[in-house]
């Protein structure tokens, strides 16, 4: 045989080895990109616990998959950047990326997204809620186009509770009982409490325990999750299982001029992740009720639940908030009364407990 024929088998192992490394090794270079997550409520509200338990590394993950970018996260929670009211503006002016913006206690800034909170006693199905919703922001462009003019892409809206209830330091058994009480909520539904005598004072979760600690309160309306989370059983032992409804009051965001530098691929995962979210936090929100309302006696609170009877005349005597927050957006050109419709068709269509056609009486 030739020695020109010969193979240096040393040499051409080596050479198959390196030929099988430069396959392995990525033509491009990672991008790791930086973004802030903010939120003025801490970490052991819901929403925030999951968004770090399941939104990032579920985000995480699937950047992973082909390695192209990564996040480096910044994650400031419970007023490190902002308050729970200071949200939508921190987001808008840039001081975080994405943020979870709770839209209740926004007032006319947010009223596009209210049509929950409008319509009481109609259906306390998280998941039902969550996705009609969501529906609405897809059929109807103002609710995006609300969010474009505070400088912000909309991704998904979250339901994190199952339904309000009654929480009060003295015992309240039936409507009549609430007469002359303050009643503390985060700013829509204290429309429902002047047919039961109450006052409504506007708070936020934050702040409902010492509201209620230091006498400016007499309860709240909140939801068993929350009031097992932070301790109300301590200030308001006792709950009027009224059930109210779900409602939506989140919505995840991202900064607009984030969003626009953002490759499409990591967009693409922050909004198919932040759907998922929404999803993940309805089942939550669905199922752990009965044990957080455990947790909550366990804690030293009574329950008690409000009659059949009480709970029709009570959602029957409230204005017809509704059909004026429909009115209010088509004047603005909103599509209230289309959106309206289309919410209640989606409740009826579900066979939910309507206790009031808000959008035919």
């Amino acid at each position: 045989m030739r020695a020109d024929m010969l193979i240096n088998r040393p040499r051409f192992a080596a050479a198959i080895v390196a030929l099988g490394l430069a396959a392995a090794v990525p033509a491009f270079a990672q991008q790791t990109i930086n973004l802030t997550a903010i939120d003025g409520y801490p970490p052991r509200a819901l929403w925030i616990k999951e968004f770090v338990n399941f939104y990032i590394p579920e985000v995480d993950k699937r950047l992973a998959r082909d390695g192209r970018y990564q996040i480096r996260w910044n994650q400031a929670w419970g007023g490190q950047i902002v308050k729970p009211a200071g949200v939508l503006e921190g987001l808008q002016k840039g001081l975080g990326d994405i943020g979870i913006v709770t839209t209740a206690i926004y007032g006319d800034k947010m009223k596009v997204m209210s049509v929950a909170f409008m319509t009481p006693f109609t259906t306390t199905d998280p998941m039902l809620v969550a996705r009609t919703v969501d529906e609405l922001a897809e059929r109807f462009p103002g609710i995006k186009k609300t969010f474009d003019s505070y400088n912000q892409v909309y991704l998904a809206n979250s339901v994190v509770l199952d339904s309000y209830q009654m929480f009060t330091k003295k015992e309240a058994r039936g409507l009549t009982d609430f007469s002359g009480m303050k009643i503390a909520s985060a700013g829509p539904n204290l429309r429902y409490l002047p047919p039961t005598g109450a006052v409504g004072v506007a708070g936020s979760l934050n702040n409902y325990y010492n509201m209620i600690q230091t006498g400016i309160v007499d309860g709240c309306m909140l939801w068993p999750e929350a009031a097992a989370t932070f301790k109300l059983a301590e200030v308001a032992p006792y709950m009027m299982k009224a059930d109210i409804g779900a409602v939506n009051s989140k919505v995840v965001t991202v900064n607009a001029d984030t969003w626009k530098r953002l490759p499409p691929e990591v967009q693409k995962v922050l909004k198919d992740v932040a759907i998922e979210y929404r999803d993940h936090l309805a089942k939550l929100a669905a199922s752990i009720g009965d044990e957080s309302l455990a947790k909550y006696k366990k804690a030293g609170g009574k329950v008690f639940v409000l009659s059949r009877a009480d709970r029709g005349k009570w959602a029957k005597s409230i204005p017809n908030i509704a059909k004026e927050w429909a009115a209010d957006l088509d004047k603005e050109g909103l599509q209230g009364s289309e959106m309206l419709a289309y919410y209640m068709e989606k409740m009826r269509g579900s066979d939910q407990p309507i206790e009031r056609q808000w959008d035919k009486e």
